[in-house]
Protein backbone atom coordinates (compact mmCIF):
# COMPACT_ATOMS: atom_id res chain seq x y z
CA UNK A 1 0.00 0.00 0.00
CA UNK A 2 1.24 3.26 -1.03
CA UNK A 3 2.72 5.56 2.33
CA UNK A 4 1.25 8.98 2.02
CA UNK A 5 -1.03 11.15 3.47
CA UNK A 6 -3.66 12.93 1.38
CA UNK A 7 -6.40 15.29 2.80
CA UNK A 8 -10.26 14.03 2.38
CA UNK A 9 -12.24 15.69 -0.07
CA UNK A 10 -15.06 17.06 1.93
CA UNK A 11 -17.09 18.83 -1.11
CA UNK A 12 -17.29 19.15 -4.66
CA UNK A 13 -14.77 21.92 -6.17
CA UNK A 14 -16.63 25.02 -6.47
CA UNK A 15 -16.54 25.81 -9.91
CA UNK A 16 -17.47 22.42 -10.52
CA UNK A 17 -21.21 23.03 -8.50
CA UNK A 18 -21.29 26.68 -9.74
CA UNK A 19 -21.20 25.10 -13.61
CA UNK A 20 -23.86 22.55 -12.40
CA UNK A 21 -25.78 25.33 -10.81
CA UNK A 22 -25.85 28.11 -14.13
CA UNK A 23 -26.38 25.24 -16.75
CA UNK A 24 -29.21 23.36 -15.06
CA UNK A 25 -30.63 27.38 -15.13
CA UNK A 26 -29.78 27.92 -18.90
CA UNK A 27 -31.25 24.64 -19.39
CA UNK A 28 -34.42 24.73 -17.38
CA UNK A 29 -35.19 28.95 -18.75
CA UNK A 30 -35.04 30.29 -15.50
CA UNK A 31 -31.45 32.09 -17.23
CA UNK A 32 -33.30 32.84 -20.86
CA UNK A 33 -31.74 33.49 -23.73
CA UNK A 34 -30.07 36.36 -24.16
CA UNK A 35 -30.15 37.23 -19.97
CA UNK A 36 -26.77 38.83 -18.99
CA UNK A 37 -24.56 36.91 -17.19
CA UNK A 38 -22.71 39.05 -14.69
CA UNK A 39 -20.18 37.33 -12.40
CA UNK A 40 -20.63 39.47 -9.07
CA UNK A 41 -24.52 39.13 -9.15
CA UNK A 42 -24.24 35.45 -10.02
CA UNK A 43 -21.57 34.94 -7.57
CA UNK A 44 -23.86 36.96 -5.10
CA UNK A 45 -26.94 33.97 -5.86
CA UNK A 46 -24.86 31.52 -5.61
CA UNK A 47 -23.24 32.74 -2.20
CA UNK A 48 -19.74 31.92 -4.12
CA UNK A 49 -16.30 34.08 -4.82
CA UNK A 50 -16.10 35.43 -8.74
CA UNK A 51 -13.48 33.05 -9.77
CA UNK A 52 -15.30 29.86 -9.87
CA UNK A 53 -18.19 31.44 -11.47
CA UNK A 54 -16.03 32.57 -13.85
CA UNK A 55 -14.35 29.51 -14.24
CA UNK A 56 -18.09 28.12 -15.09
CA UNK A 57 -18.93 30.59 -17.45
CA UNK A 58 -15.55 29.92 -19.18
CA UNK A 59 -17.00 26.26 -19.67
CA UNK A 60 -20.38 26.81 -20.40
CA UNK A 61 -19.34 29.13 -23.48
CA UNK A 62 -17.19 26.34 -24.33
CA UNK A 63 -20.11 24.16 -24.55
CA UNK A 64 -22.36 26.91 -26.18
CA UNK A 65 -24.66 27.85 -23.86
CA UNK A 66 -23.15 30.80 -22.92
CA UNK A 67 -22.00 33.73 -25.90
CA UNK A 68 -19.22 36.16 -24.58
CA UNK A 69 -17.49 38.87 -26.04
CA UNK A 70 -14.39 40.35 -23.74
CA UNK A 71 -14.99 43.74 -22.81
CA UNK A 72 -18.45 43.43 -24.35
CA UNK A 73 -20.95 41.04 -23.32
CA UNK A 74 -21.28 37.64 -21.55
CA UNK A 75 -25.23 36.43 -22.35
CA UNK A 76 -27.03 33.59 -22.15
CA UNK A 77 -26.74 32.15 -25.80
CA UNK A 78 -29.85 31.94 -28.25
CA UNK A 79 -32.12 28.35 -28.62
CA UNK A 80 -31.07 27.51 -32.17
CA UNK A 81 -27.52 28.41 -33.14
CA UNK A 82 -25.35 26.26 -35.10
CA UNK A 83 -23.40 25.13 -32.21
CA UNK A 84 -26.94 23.60 -31.47
CA UNK A 85 -27.73 22.35 -34.81
CA UNK A 86 -23.83 20.69 -34.66
CA UNK A 87 -24.81 18.96 -31.42
CA UNK A 88 -27.98 17.87 -32.81
CA UNK A 89 -26.01 15.90 -35.21
CA UNK A 90 -23.53 14.11 -33.17
CA UNK A 91 -25.87 13.21 -30.24
CA UNK A 92 -28.04 11.83 -33.19
CA UNK A 93 -25.21 9.70 -34.84
CA UNK A 94 -24.00 8.46 -31.18
CA UNK A 95 -27.40 7.04 -30.54
CA UNK A 96 -27.98 5.56 -33.26
CA UNK A 97 -24.22 3.62 -32.85
CA UNK A 98 -25.54 2.59 -29.69
CA UNK A 99 -28.68 1.68 -30.34
CA UNK A 100 -27.06 -0.62 -33.14
CA UNK A 101 -24.38 -2.29 -30.77
CA UNK A 102 -27.34 -2.70 -27.85
CA UNK A 103 -30.04 -4.27 -30.33
CA UNK A 104 -28.39 -7.39 -30.27
CA UNK A 105 -27.67 -7.28 -26.61
CA UNK A 106 -31.05 -6.32 -25.18
CA UNK A 107 -32.00 -8.77 -22.61
CA UNK A 108 -35.68 -8.90 -20.97
CA UNK A 109 -34.79 -7.04 -17.95
CA UNK A 110 -33.56 -3.97 -20.27
CA UNK A 111 -36.39 -3.89 -22.01
CA UNK A 112 -38.51 -4.10 -19.04
CA UNK A 113 -36.22 -0.99 -17.48
CA UNK A 114 -36.91 1.10 -20.95
CA UNK A 115 -40.45 0.34 -20.71
CA UNK A 116 -40.64 1.61 -16.92
CA UNK A 117 -38.92 4.65 -18.02
CA UNK A 118 -41.65 5.42 -20.39
CA UNK A 119 -44.44 4.40 -18.39
CA UNK A 120 -42.67 7.66 -16.07
CA UNK A 121 -42.05 9.93 -19.12
CA UNK A 122 -45.86 9.42 -19.90
CA UNK A 123 -46.56 10.26 -16.20
CA UNK A 124 -44.16 13.35 -16.19
CA UNK A 125 -45.85 14.99 -19.48
CA UNK A 126 -49.17 13.89 -18.39
CA UNK A 127 -48.25 15.75 -15.17
CA UNK A 128 -46.47 18.39 -16.74
CA UNK A 129 -43.95 17.91 -14.90
CA UNK A 130 -40.87 18.91 -17.61
CA UNK A 131 -37.71 18.01 -15.19
CA UNK A 132 -39.08 14.46 -14.42
CA UNK A 133 -39.78 14.12 -18.24
CA UNK A 134 -36.30 14.79 -19.09
CA UNK A 135 -35.43 12.38 -16.44
CA UNK A 136 -37.35 9.51 -17.52
CA UNK A 137 -36.22 10.38 -21.15
CA UNK A 138 -32.65 10.02 -20.11
CA UNK A 139 -32.92 6.88 -18.28
CA UNK A 140 -35.02 5.18 -21.40
CA UNK A 141 -32.21 6.51 -23.56
CA UNK A 142 -29.41 5.10 -21.09
CA UNK A 143 -29.99 1.60 -21.62
CA UNK A 144 -29.01 1.25 -25.07
CA UNK A 145 -25.92 3.26 -24.37
CA UNK A 146 -25.21 1.49 -21.22
CA UNK A 147 -25.40 -1.84 -23.43
CA UNK A 148 -23.19 -0.37 -26.25
CA UNK A 149 -20.37 -0.43 -23.72
CA UNK A 150 -18.47 2.11 -25.56
CA UNK A 151 -17.35 5.13 -23.05
CA UNK A 152 -16.51 7.68 -25.76
CA UNK A 153 -20.03 7.52 -26.69
CA UNK A 154 -21.27 7.68 -23.16
CA UNK A 155 -19.00 10.77 -22.80
CA UNK A 156 -19.36 12.70 -25.78
CA UNK A 157 -23.54 12.50 -25.21
CA UNK A 158 -22.95 13.87 -21.93
CA UNK A 159 -20.58 16.72 -23.09
CA UNK A 160 -23.30 17.87 -25.74
CA UNK A 161 -26.55 17.09 -24.80
CA UNK A 162 -26.96 19.76 -22.55
CA UNK A 163 -26.79 22.12 -25.69
CA UNK A 164 -30.11 20.01 -26.61
CA UNK A 165 -31.81 20.49 -23.53
CA UNK A 166 -34.20 23.45 -24.39
CA UNK A 167 -35.02 22.12 -27.17
CA UNK A 168 -36.39 19.12 -25.83
CA UNK A 169 -37.89 21.22 -21.85
CA UNK A 170 -40.00 23.33 -25.18
CA UNK A 171 -40.58 19.87 -26.53
CA UNK A 172 -41.78 18.15 -24.02
CA UNK A 173 -44.26 21.36 -22.79
CA UNK A 174 -46.69 20.76 -25.72
CA UNK A 175 -48.57 18.48 -27.04
CA UNK A 176 -45.72 16.92 -29.18
CA UNK A 177 -44.59 15.07 -25.65
CA UNK A 178 -47.14 12.69 -27.09
CA UNK A 179 -45.28 11.94 -30.34
CA UNK A 180 -42.01 11.23 -28.29
CA UNK A 181 -44.23 8.34 -25.95
CA UNK A 182 -45.18 6.17 -28.99
CA UNK A 183 -41.55 7.03 -30.57
CA UNK A 184 -40.11 5.35 -27.49
CA UNK A 185 -42.42 2.25 -27.66
CA UNK A 186 -41.88 1.71 -31.25
CA UNK A 187 -37.89 1.75 -30.35
CA UNK A 188 -38.58 -0.75 -27.58
CA UNK A 189 -40.36 -3.21 -29.54
CA UNK A 190 -37.83 -2.96 -31.84
CA UNK A 191 -35.28 -3.54 -29.43
CA UNK A 192 -37.20 -6.48 -27.93
CA UNK A 193 -37.31 -8.33 -31.48
CA UNK A 194 -33.66 -7.22 -32.00
CA UNK A 195 -34.81 -5.36 -35.13
CA UNK A 196 -31.67 -2.96 -35.72
CA UNK A 197 -32.77 -1.96 -38.92
CA UNK A 198 -36.08 -0.42 -37.47
CA UNK A 199 -34.58 0.42 -34.28
CA UNK A 200 -31.85 2.54 -36.06
CA UNK A 201 -34.58 4.32 -38.02
CA UNK A 202 -36.48 5.44 -35.23
CA UNK A 203 -34.25 6.69 -32.95
CA UNK A 204 -32.57 8.49 -35.78
CA UNK A 205 -36.48 10.06 -35.98
CA UNK A 206 -36.45 10.44 -32.63
CA UNK A 207 -33.19 13.21 -32.52
CA UNK A 208 -33.99 14.37 -36.15
CA UNK A 209 -37.63 15.38 -34.85
CA UNK A 210 -36.42 17.10 -32.15
CA UNK A 211 -35.52 20.46 -34.09
CA UNK A 212 -37.68 19.89 -37.32
CA UNK A 213 -41.28 19.59 -35.02
CA UNK A 214 -40.82 23.10 -33.34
Amino acid sequence: MLDVSLSKVTRPLLRDEAYDRIRRAIVDGTLPPGAPLRDGDLADQLGLSKAPVREALRRLADDGLVDSKPQSYTRVSEVMSPDVLDAREIVRVLHEFAVRRAAARCRPADIAAMRAANDRFAKAIEARDIAAAVKADDELHDVPVRLAGNAAVAATLDRYTPLLRRLEHARFSSALAWNSVERHTMLIDALEKHDTPTAVEVISTIWTDLLEDR
